[in-house]
């Protein structure tokens, strides 16, 4: 294991939370895609389930997406300024099947503050071991998803097995063409 795994699940949420927006049509469109998310990933807390609510997490998205795209001073800056804009206040908690863990936010505190603040934590973690470079965004030329690499060996290309078969057998049908033509 490369994190804890509190935050290994953060990391894997954000980028599912970021790849909503990239798909088409918006897997993030309605307040019953918000709670299917949300208990994808079992966040806890408070909820209103309303359009604001929807729309602030819809805001959040390009945010988090700038984490696959800076460097690490620059993802220092906009991981400080996430905790901050939040009011994060680290705690231990332990609830549900999870043993201690840290919470930066209040359970009443707004969704899209926990949401930031659990992927920013996250980040920190990234940050401090140096781990920018396992933040990646799809190998596919025909997908621009973003992944976590958590493989030992830093070796993960593409966000899912669809991408890698996908151009794995396009690499092998040039090559078969290209070796017919010969």
């Amino acid at each position: 294991m490369i994190f804890a795994h509190d935050t290994e699940v953060a990391l894997l949420a954000a980028a599912d939370l970021v790849n909503t927006a990239r798909q088409d049509p918006d897997e993030l469109s309605t307040v019953a895609d918000l709670d299917a998310f949300i208990a994808k990933w079992g966040y806890t807390g408070s909820r209103k389930r309303d359009r604001a609510e929807l729309d602030s997490v819809r805001a959040l998205r390009p945010v988090l997406a700038r984490m696959w795209e800076l460097d690490e001073d620059a993802a220092v800056k906009l991981v400080n300024g996430v905790l901050a804009e939040s009011r994060a206040l680290p705690y231990l908690v332990k609830h549900d099947e999870w043993d201690y863990h840290l919470h930066a936010t209040r359970s009443d505190a707004p969704l899209v503050d926990r949401l930031a603040v659990e992927a920013a934590m996250a980040f920190v973690d990234v940050l401090r071991m140096k781990e920018l470079g396992r933040l990646r965004v799809c190998a596919a030329d025909d997908c621009q998803d973003v992944h976590v690499d958590l493989s030992k060996n830093r070796s993960r290309r593409f966000c899912s097995t669809s991408c890698s078969n996908r151009t794995n057998v396009s690499a092998y049908r040039a090559r078969k063409a290209a070796a017919s033509a010969q």
